[in-house]
């Protein structure tokens, strides 16, 4: 098979480097423009731009999908087919139709549940215990495509985002070859997408903030699909407090008062209470919770809110 490849974060990587390692040939990656680091104010490229590079691909990156310029371009390599994986931008009708074999597009979940950009995040932050990649053969629709491949996986208690993505890359990679393997062979056959569908938005910065008055379950389970990126937090004391790791205890108090500082920073819930792990000041290093509380002016009753 004669590919493009389609991706920019690191989730893609995996997949690039199977089809690199297969008897297929990548005739070009396409990912998104670099971007520039907050602090440093350097451009960073993709992690797909690197690897693509690092293997003497060919590298397109158009600010705009629809160029003509960069369809084009797309024509003159004519691939069989075009693979998509957390690429970050809707692809047009007219490249959707250019391959023979299609468009197909590697999924962090079991469509029809969790279309989106962030099928990984809300698996876990929804209390799922199992989750997995779908391949699909993509249309204008939002992951609405027939399915071709689909493997499930198991939601560890252990998991957050971070680890359950690299996870998923790794079974996603594997499933996209055995999903071109069976279209090259013609023994795969799409099948239309049956059940009721969910959705999972994209994240922003600002939808990390922790509901006290929710359950500690809940809670856990939004800080380990906040992690590492929005990020969950609250304030204390009009500082921002990134909370990176916490788990669920038996209790009652209020939702957000501080219950235990002697030897574990306990939290009061809507339902339970929550042990703080592992959080974060903001502008300083990662610490755990006997740290965070050595050197400050707390007590039992403060509360942690949502100024």
């Amino acid at each position: 098979m004669q590919i493009v490849f389609f991706g920019t974060p690191q989730f893609a990587i995996p997949s690039l480097k199977a089809l690199i390692a297969s008897d297929n040939k990548v005739l070009a990656v396409v990912t998104q423009v670099d971007r520039r680091r907050s602090r440093s104010g350097h451009l960073s490229p993709p992690p797909v731009k690197e690897l693509a590079i690092s293997e003497n691909i060919r590298v397109l990156q158009p600010e705009k999908i629809k160029d003509p310029v960069f369809i084009s371009e797309l024509f003159q390599l004519k691939p069989d087919i075009i693979v998509v994986v957390a690429y970050g931008k809707i692809l047009p009708p007219q490249i959707l139709k250019l391959p023979h074999f299609g468009c197909i597009n590697v999924h962090a979940s079991i469509l029809p549940k969790y279309r989106g950009a962030a099928p990984i995040q809300w698996a876990i932050i929804k209390g799922e215990k199992e989750t997995g990649v779908t391949t699909m053969l993509m249309n204008e629709g939002l992951d609405t495509g027939d399915i071709l491949m689909q493997e499930s996986l198991e939601i560890l208690e252990s998991d957050n985002s971070e680890t359950l993505s690299k996870k998923l890359s790794m079974k996603g990679a594997s499933l996209l070859i055995k999903t071109i393997e069976g279209l090259k062979s013609g023994s795969l056959k799409p099948v239309p997408q049956h059940g009721m569908p969910s959705y999972a938005p994209p994240l922003k910065k600002e939808d990390g903030r922790i509901k006290w008055d929710a359950k500690a379950k809940d809670i856990w389970n939004f800080v380990r699909g906040m992690y590492p990126w929005p990020g969950a937090f609250s304030f204390l004391k009009n500082e921002r407090i990134k909370i990176i790791n916490v788990k669920p205890v038996d209790g009652k108090s209020i939702p957000g008062r501080i219950e235990n500082i002697s030897d574990k920073l306990i939290i009061g819930t809507g339902e339970g209470l929550i042990e703080i792990l592992e959080l974060q000041p903001e502008g300083k290093r990662k610490m755990n919770s006997k740290d965070f509380i050595i050197g400050r002016r707390l007590k039992e009753g403060d509360f942690f809110d949502n100024i």
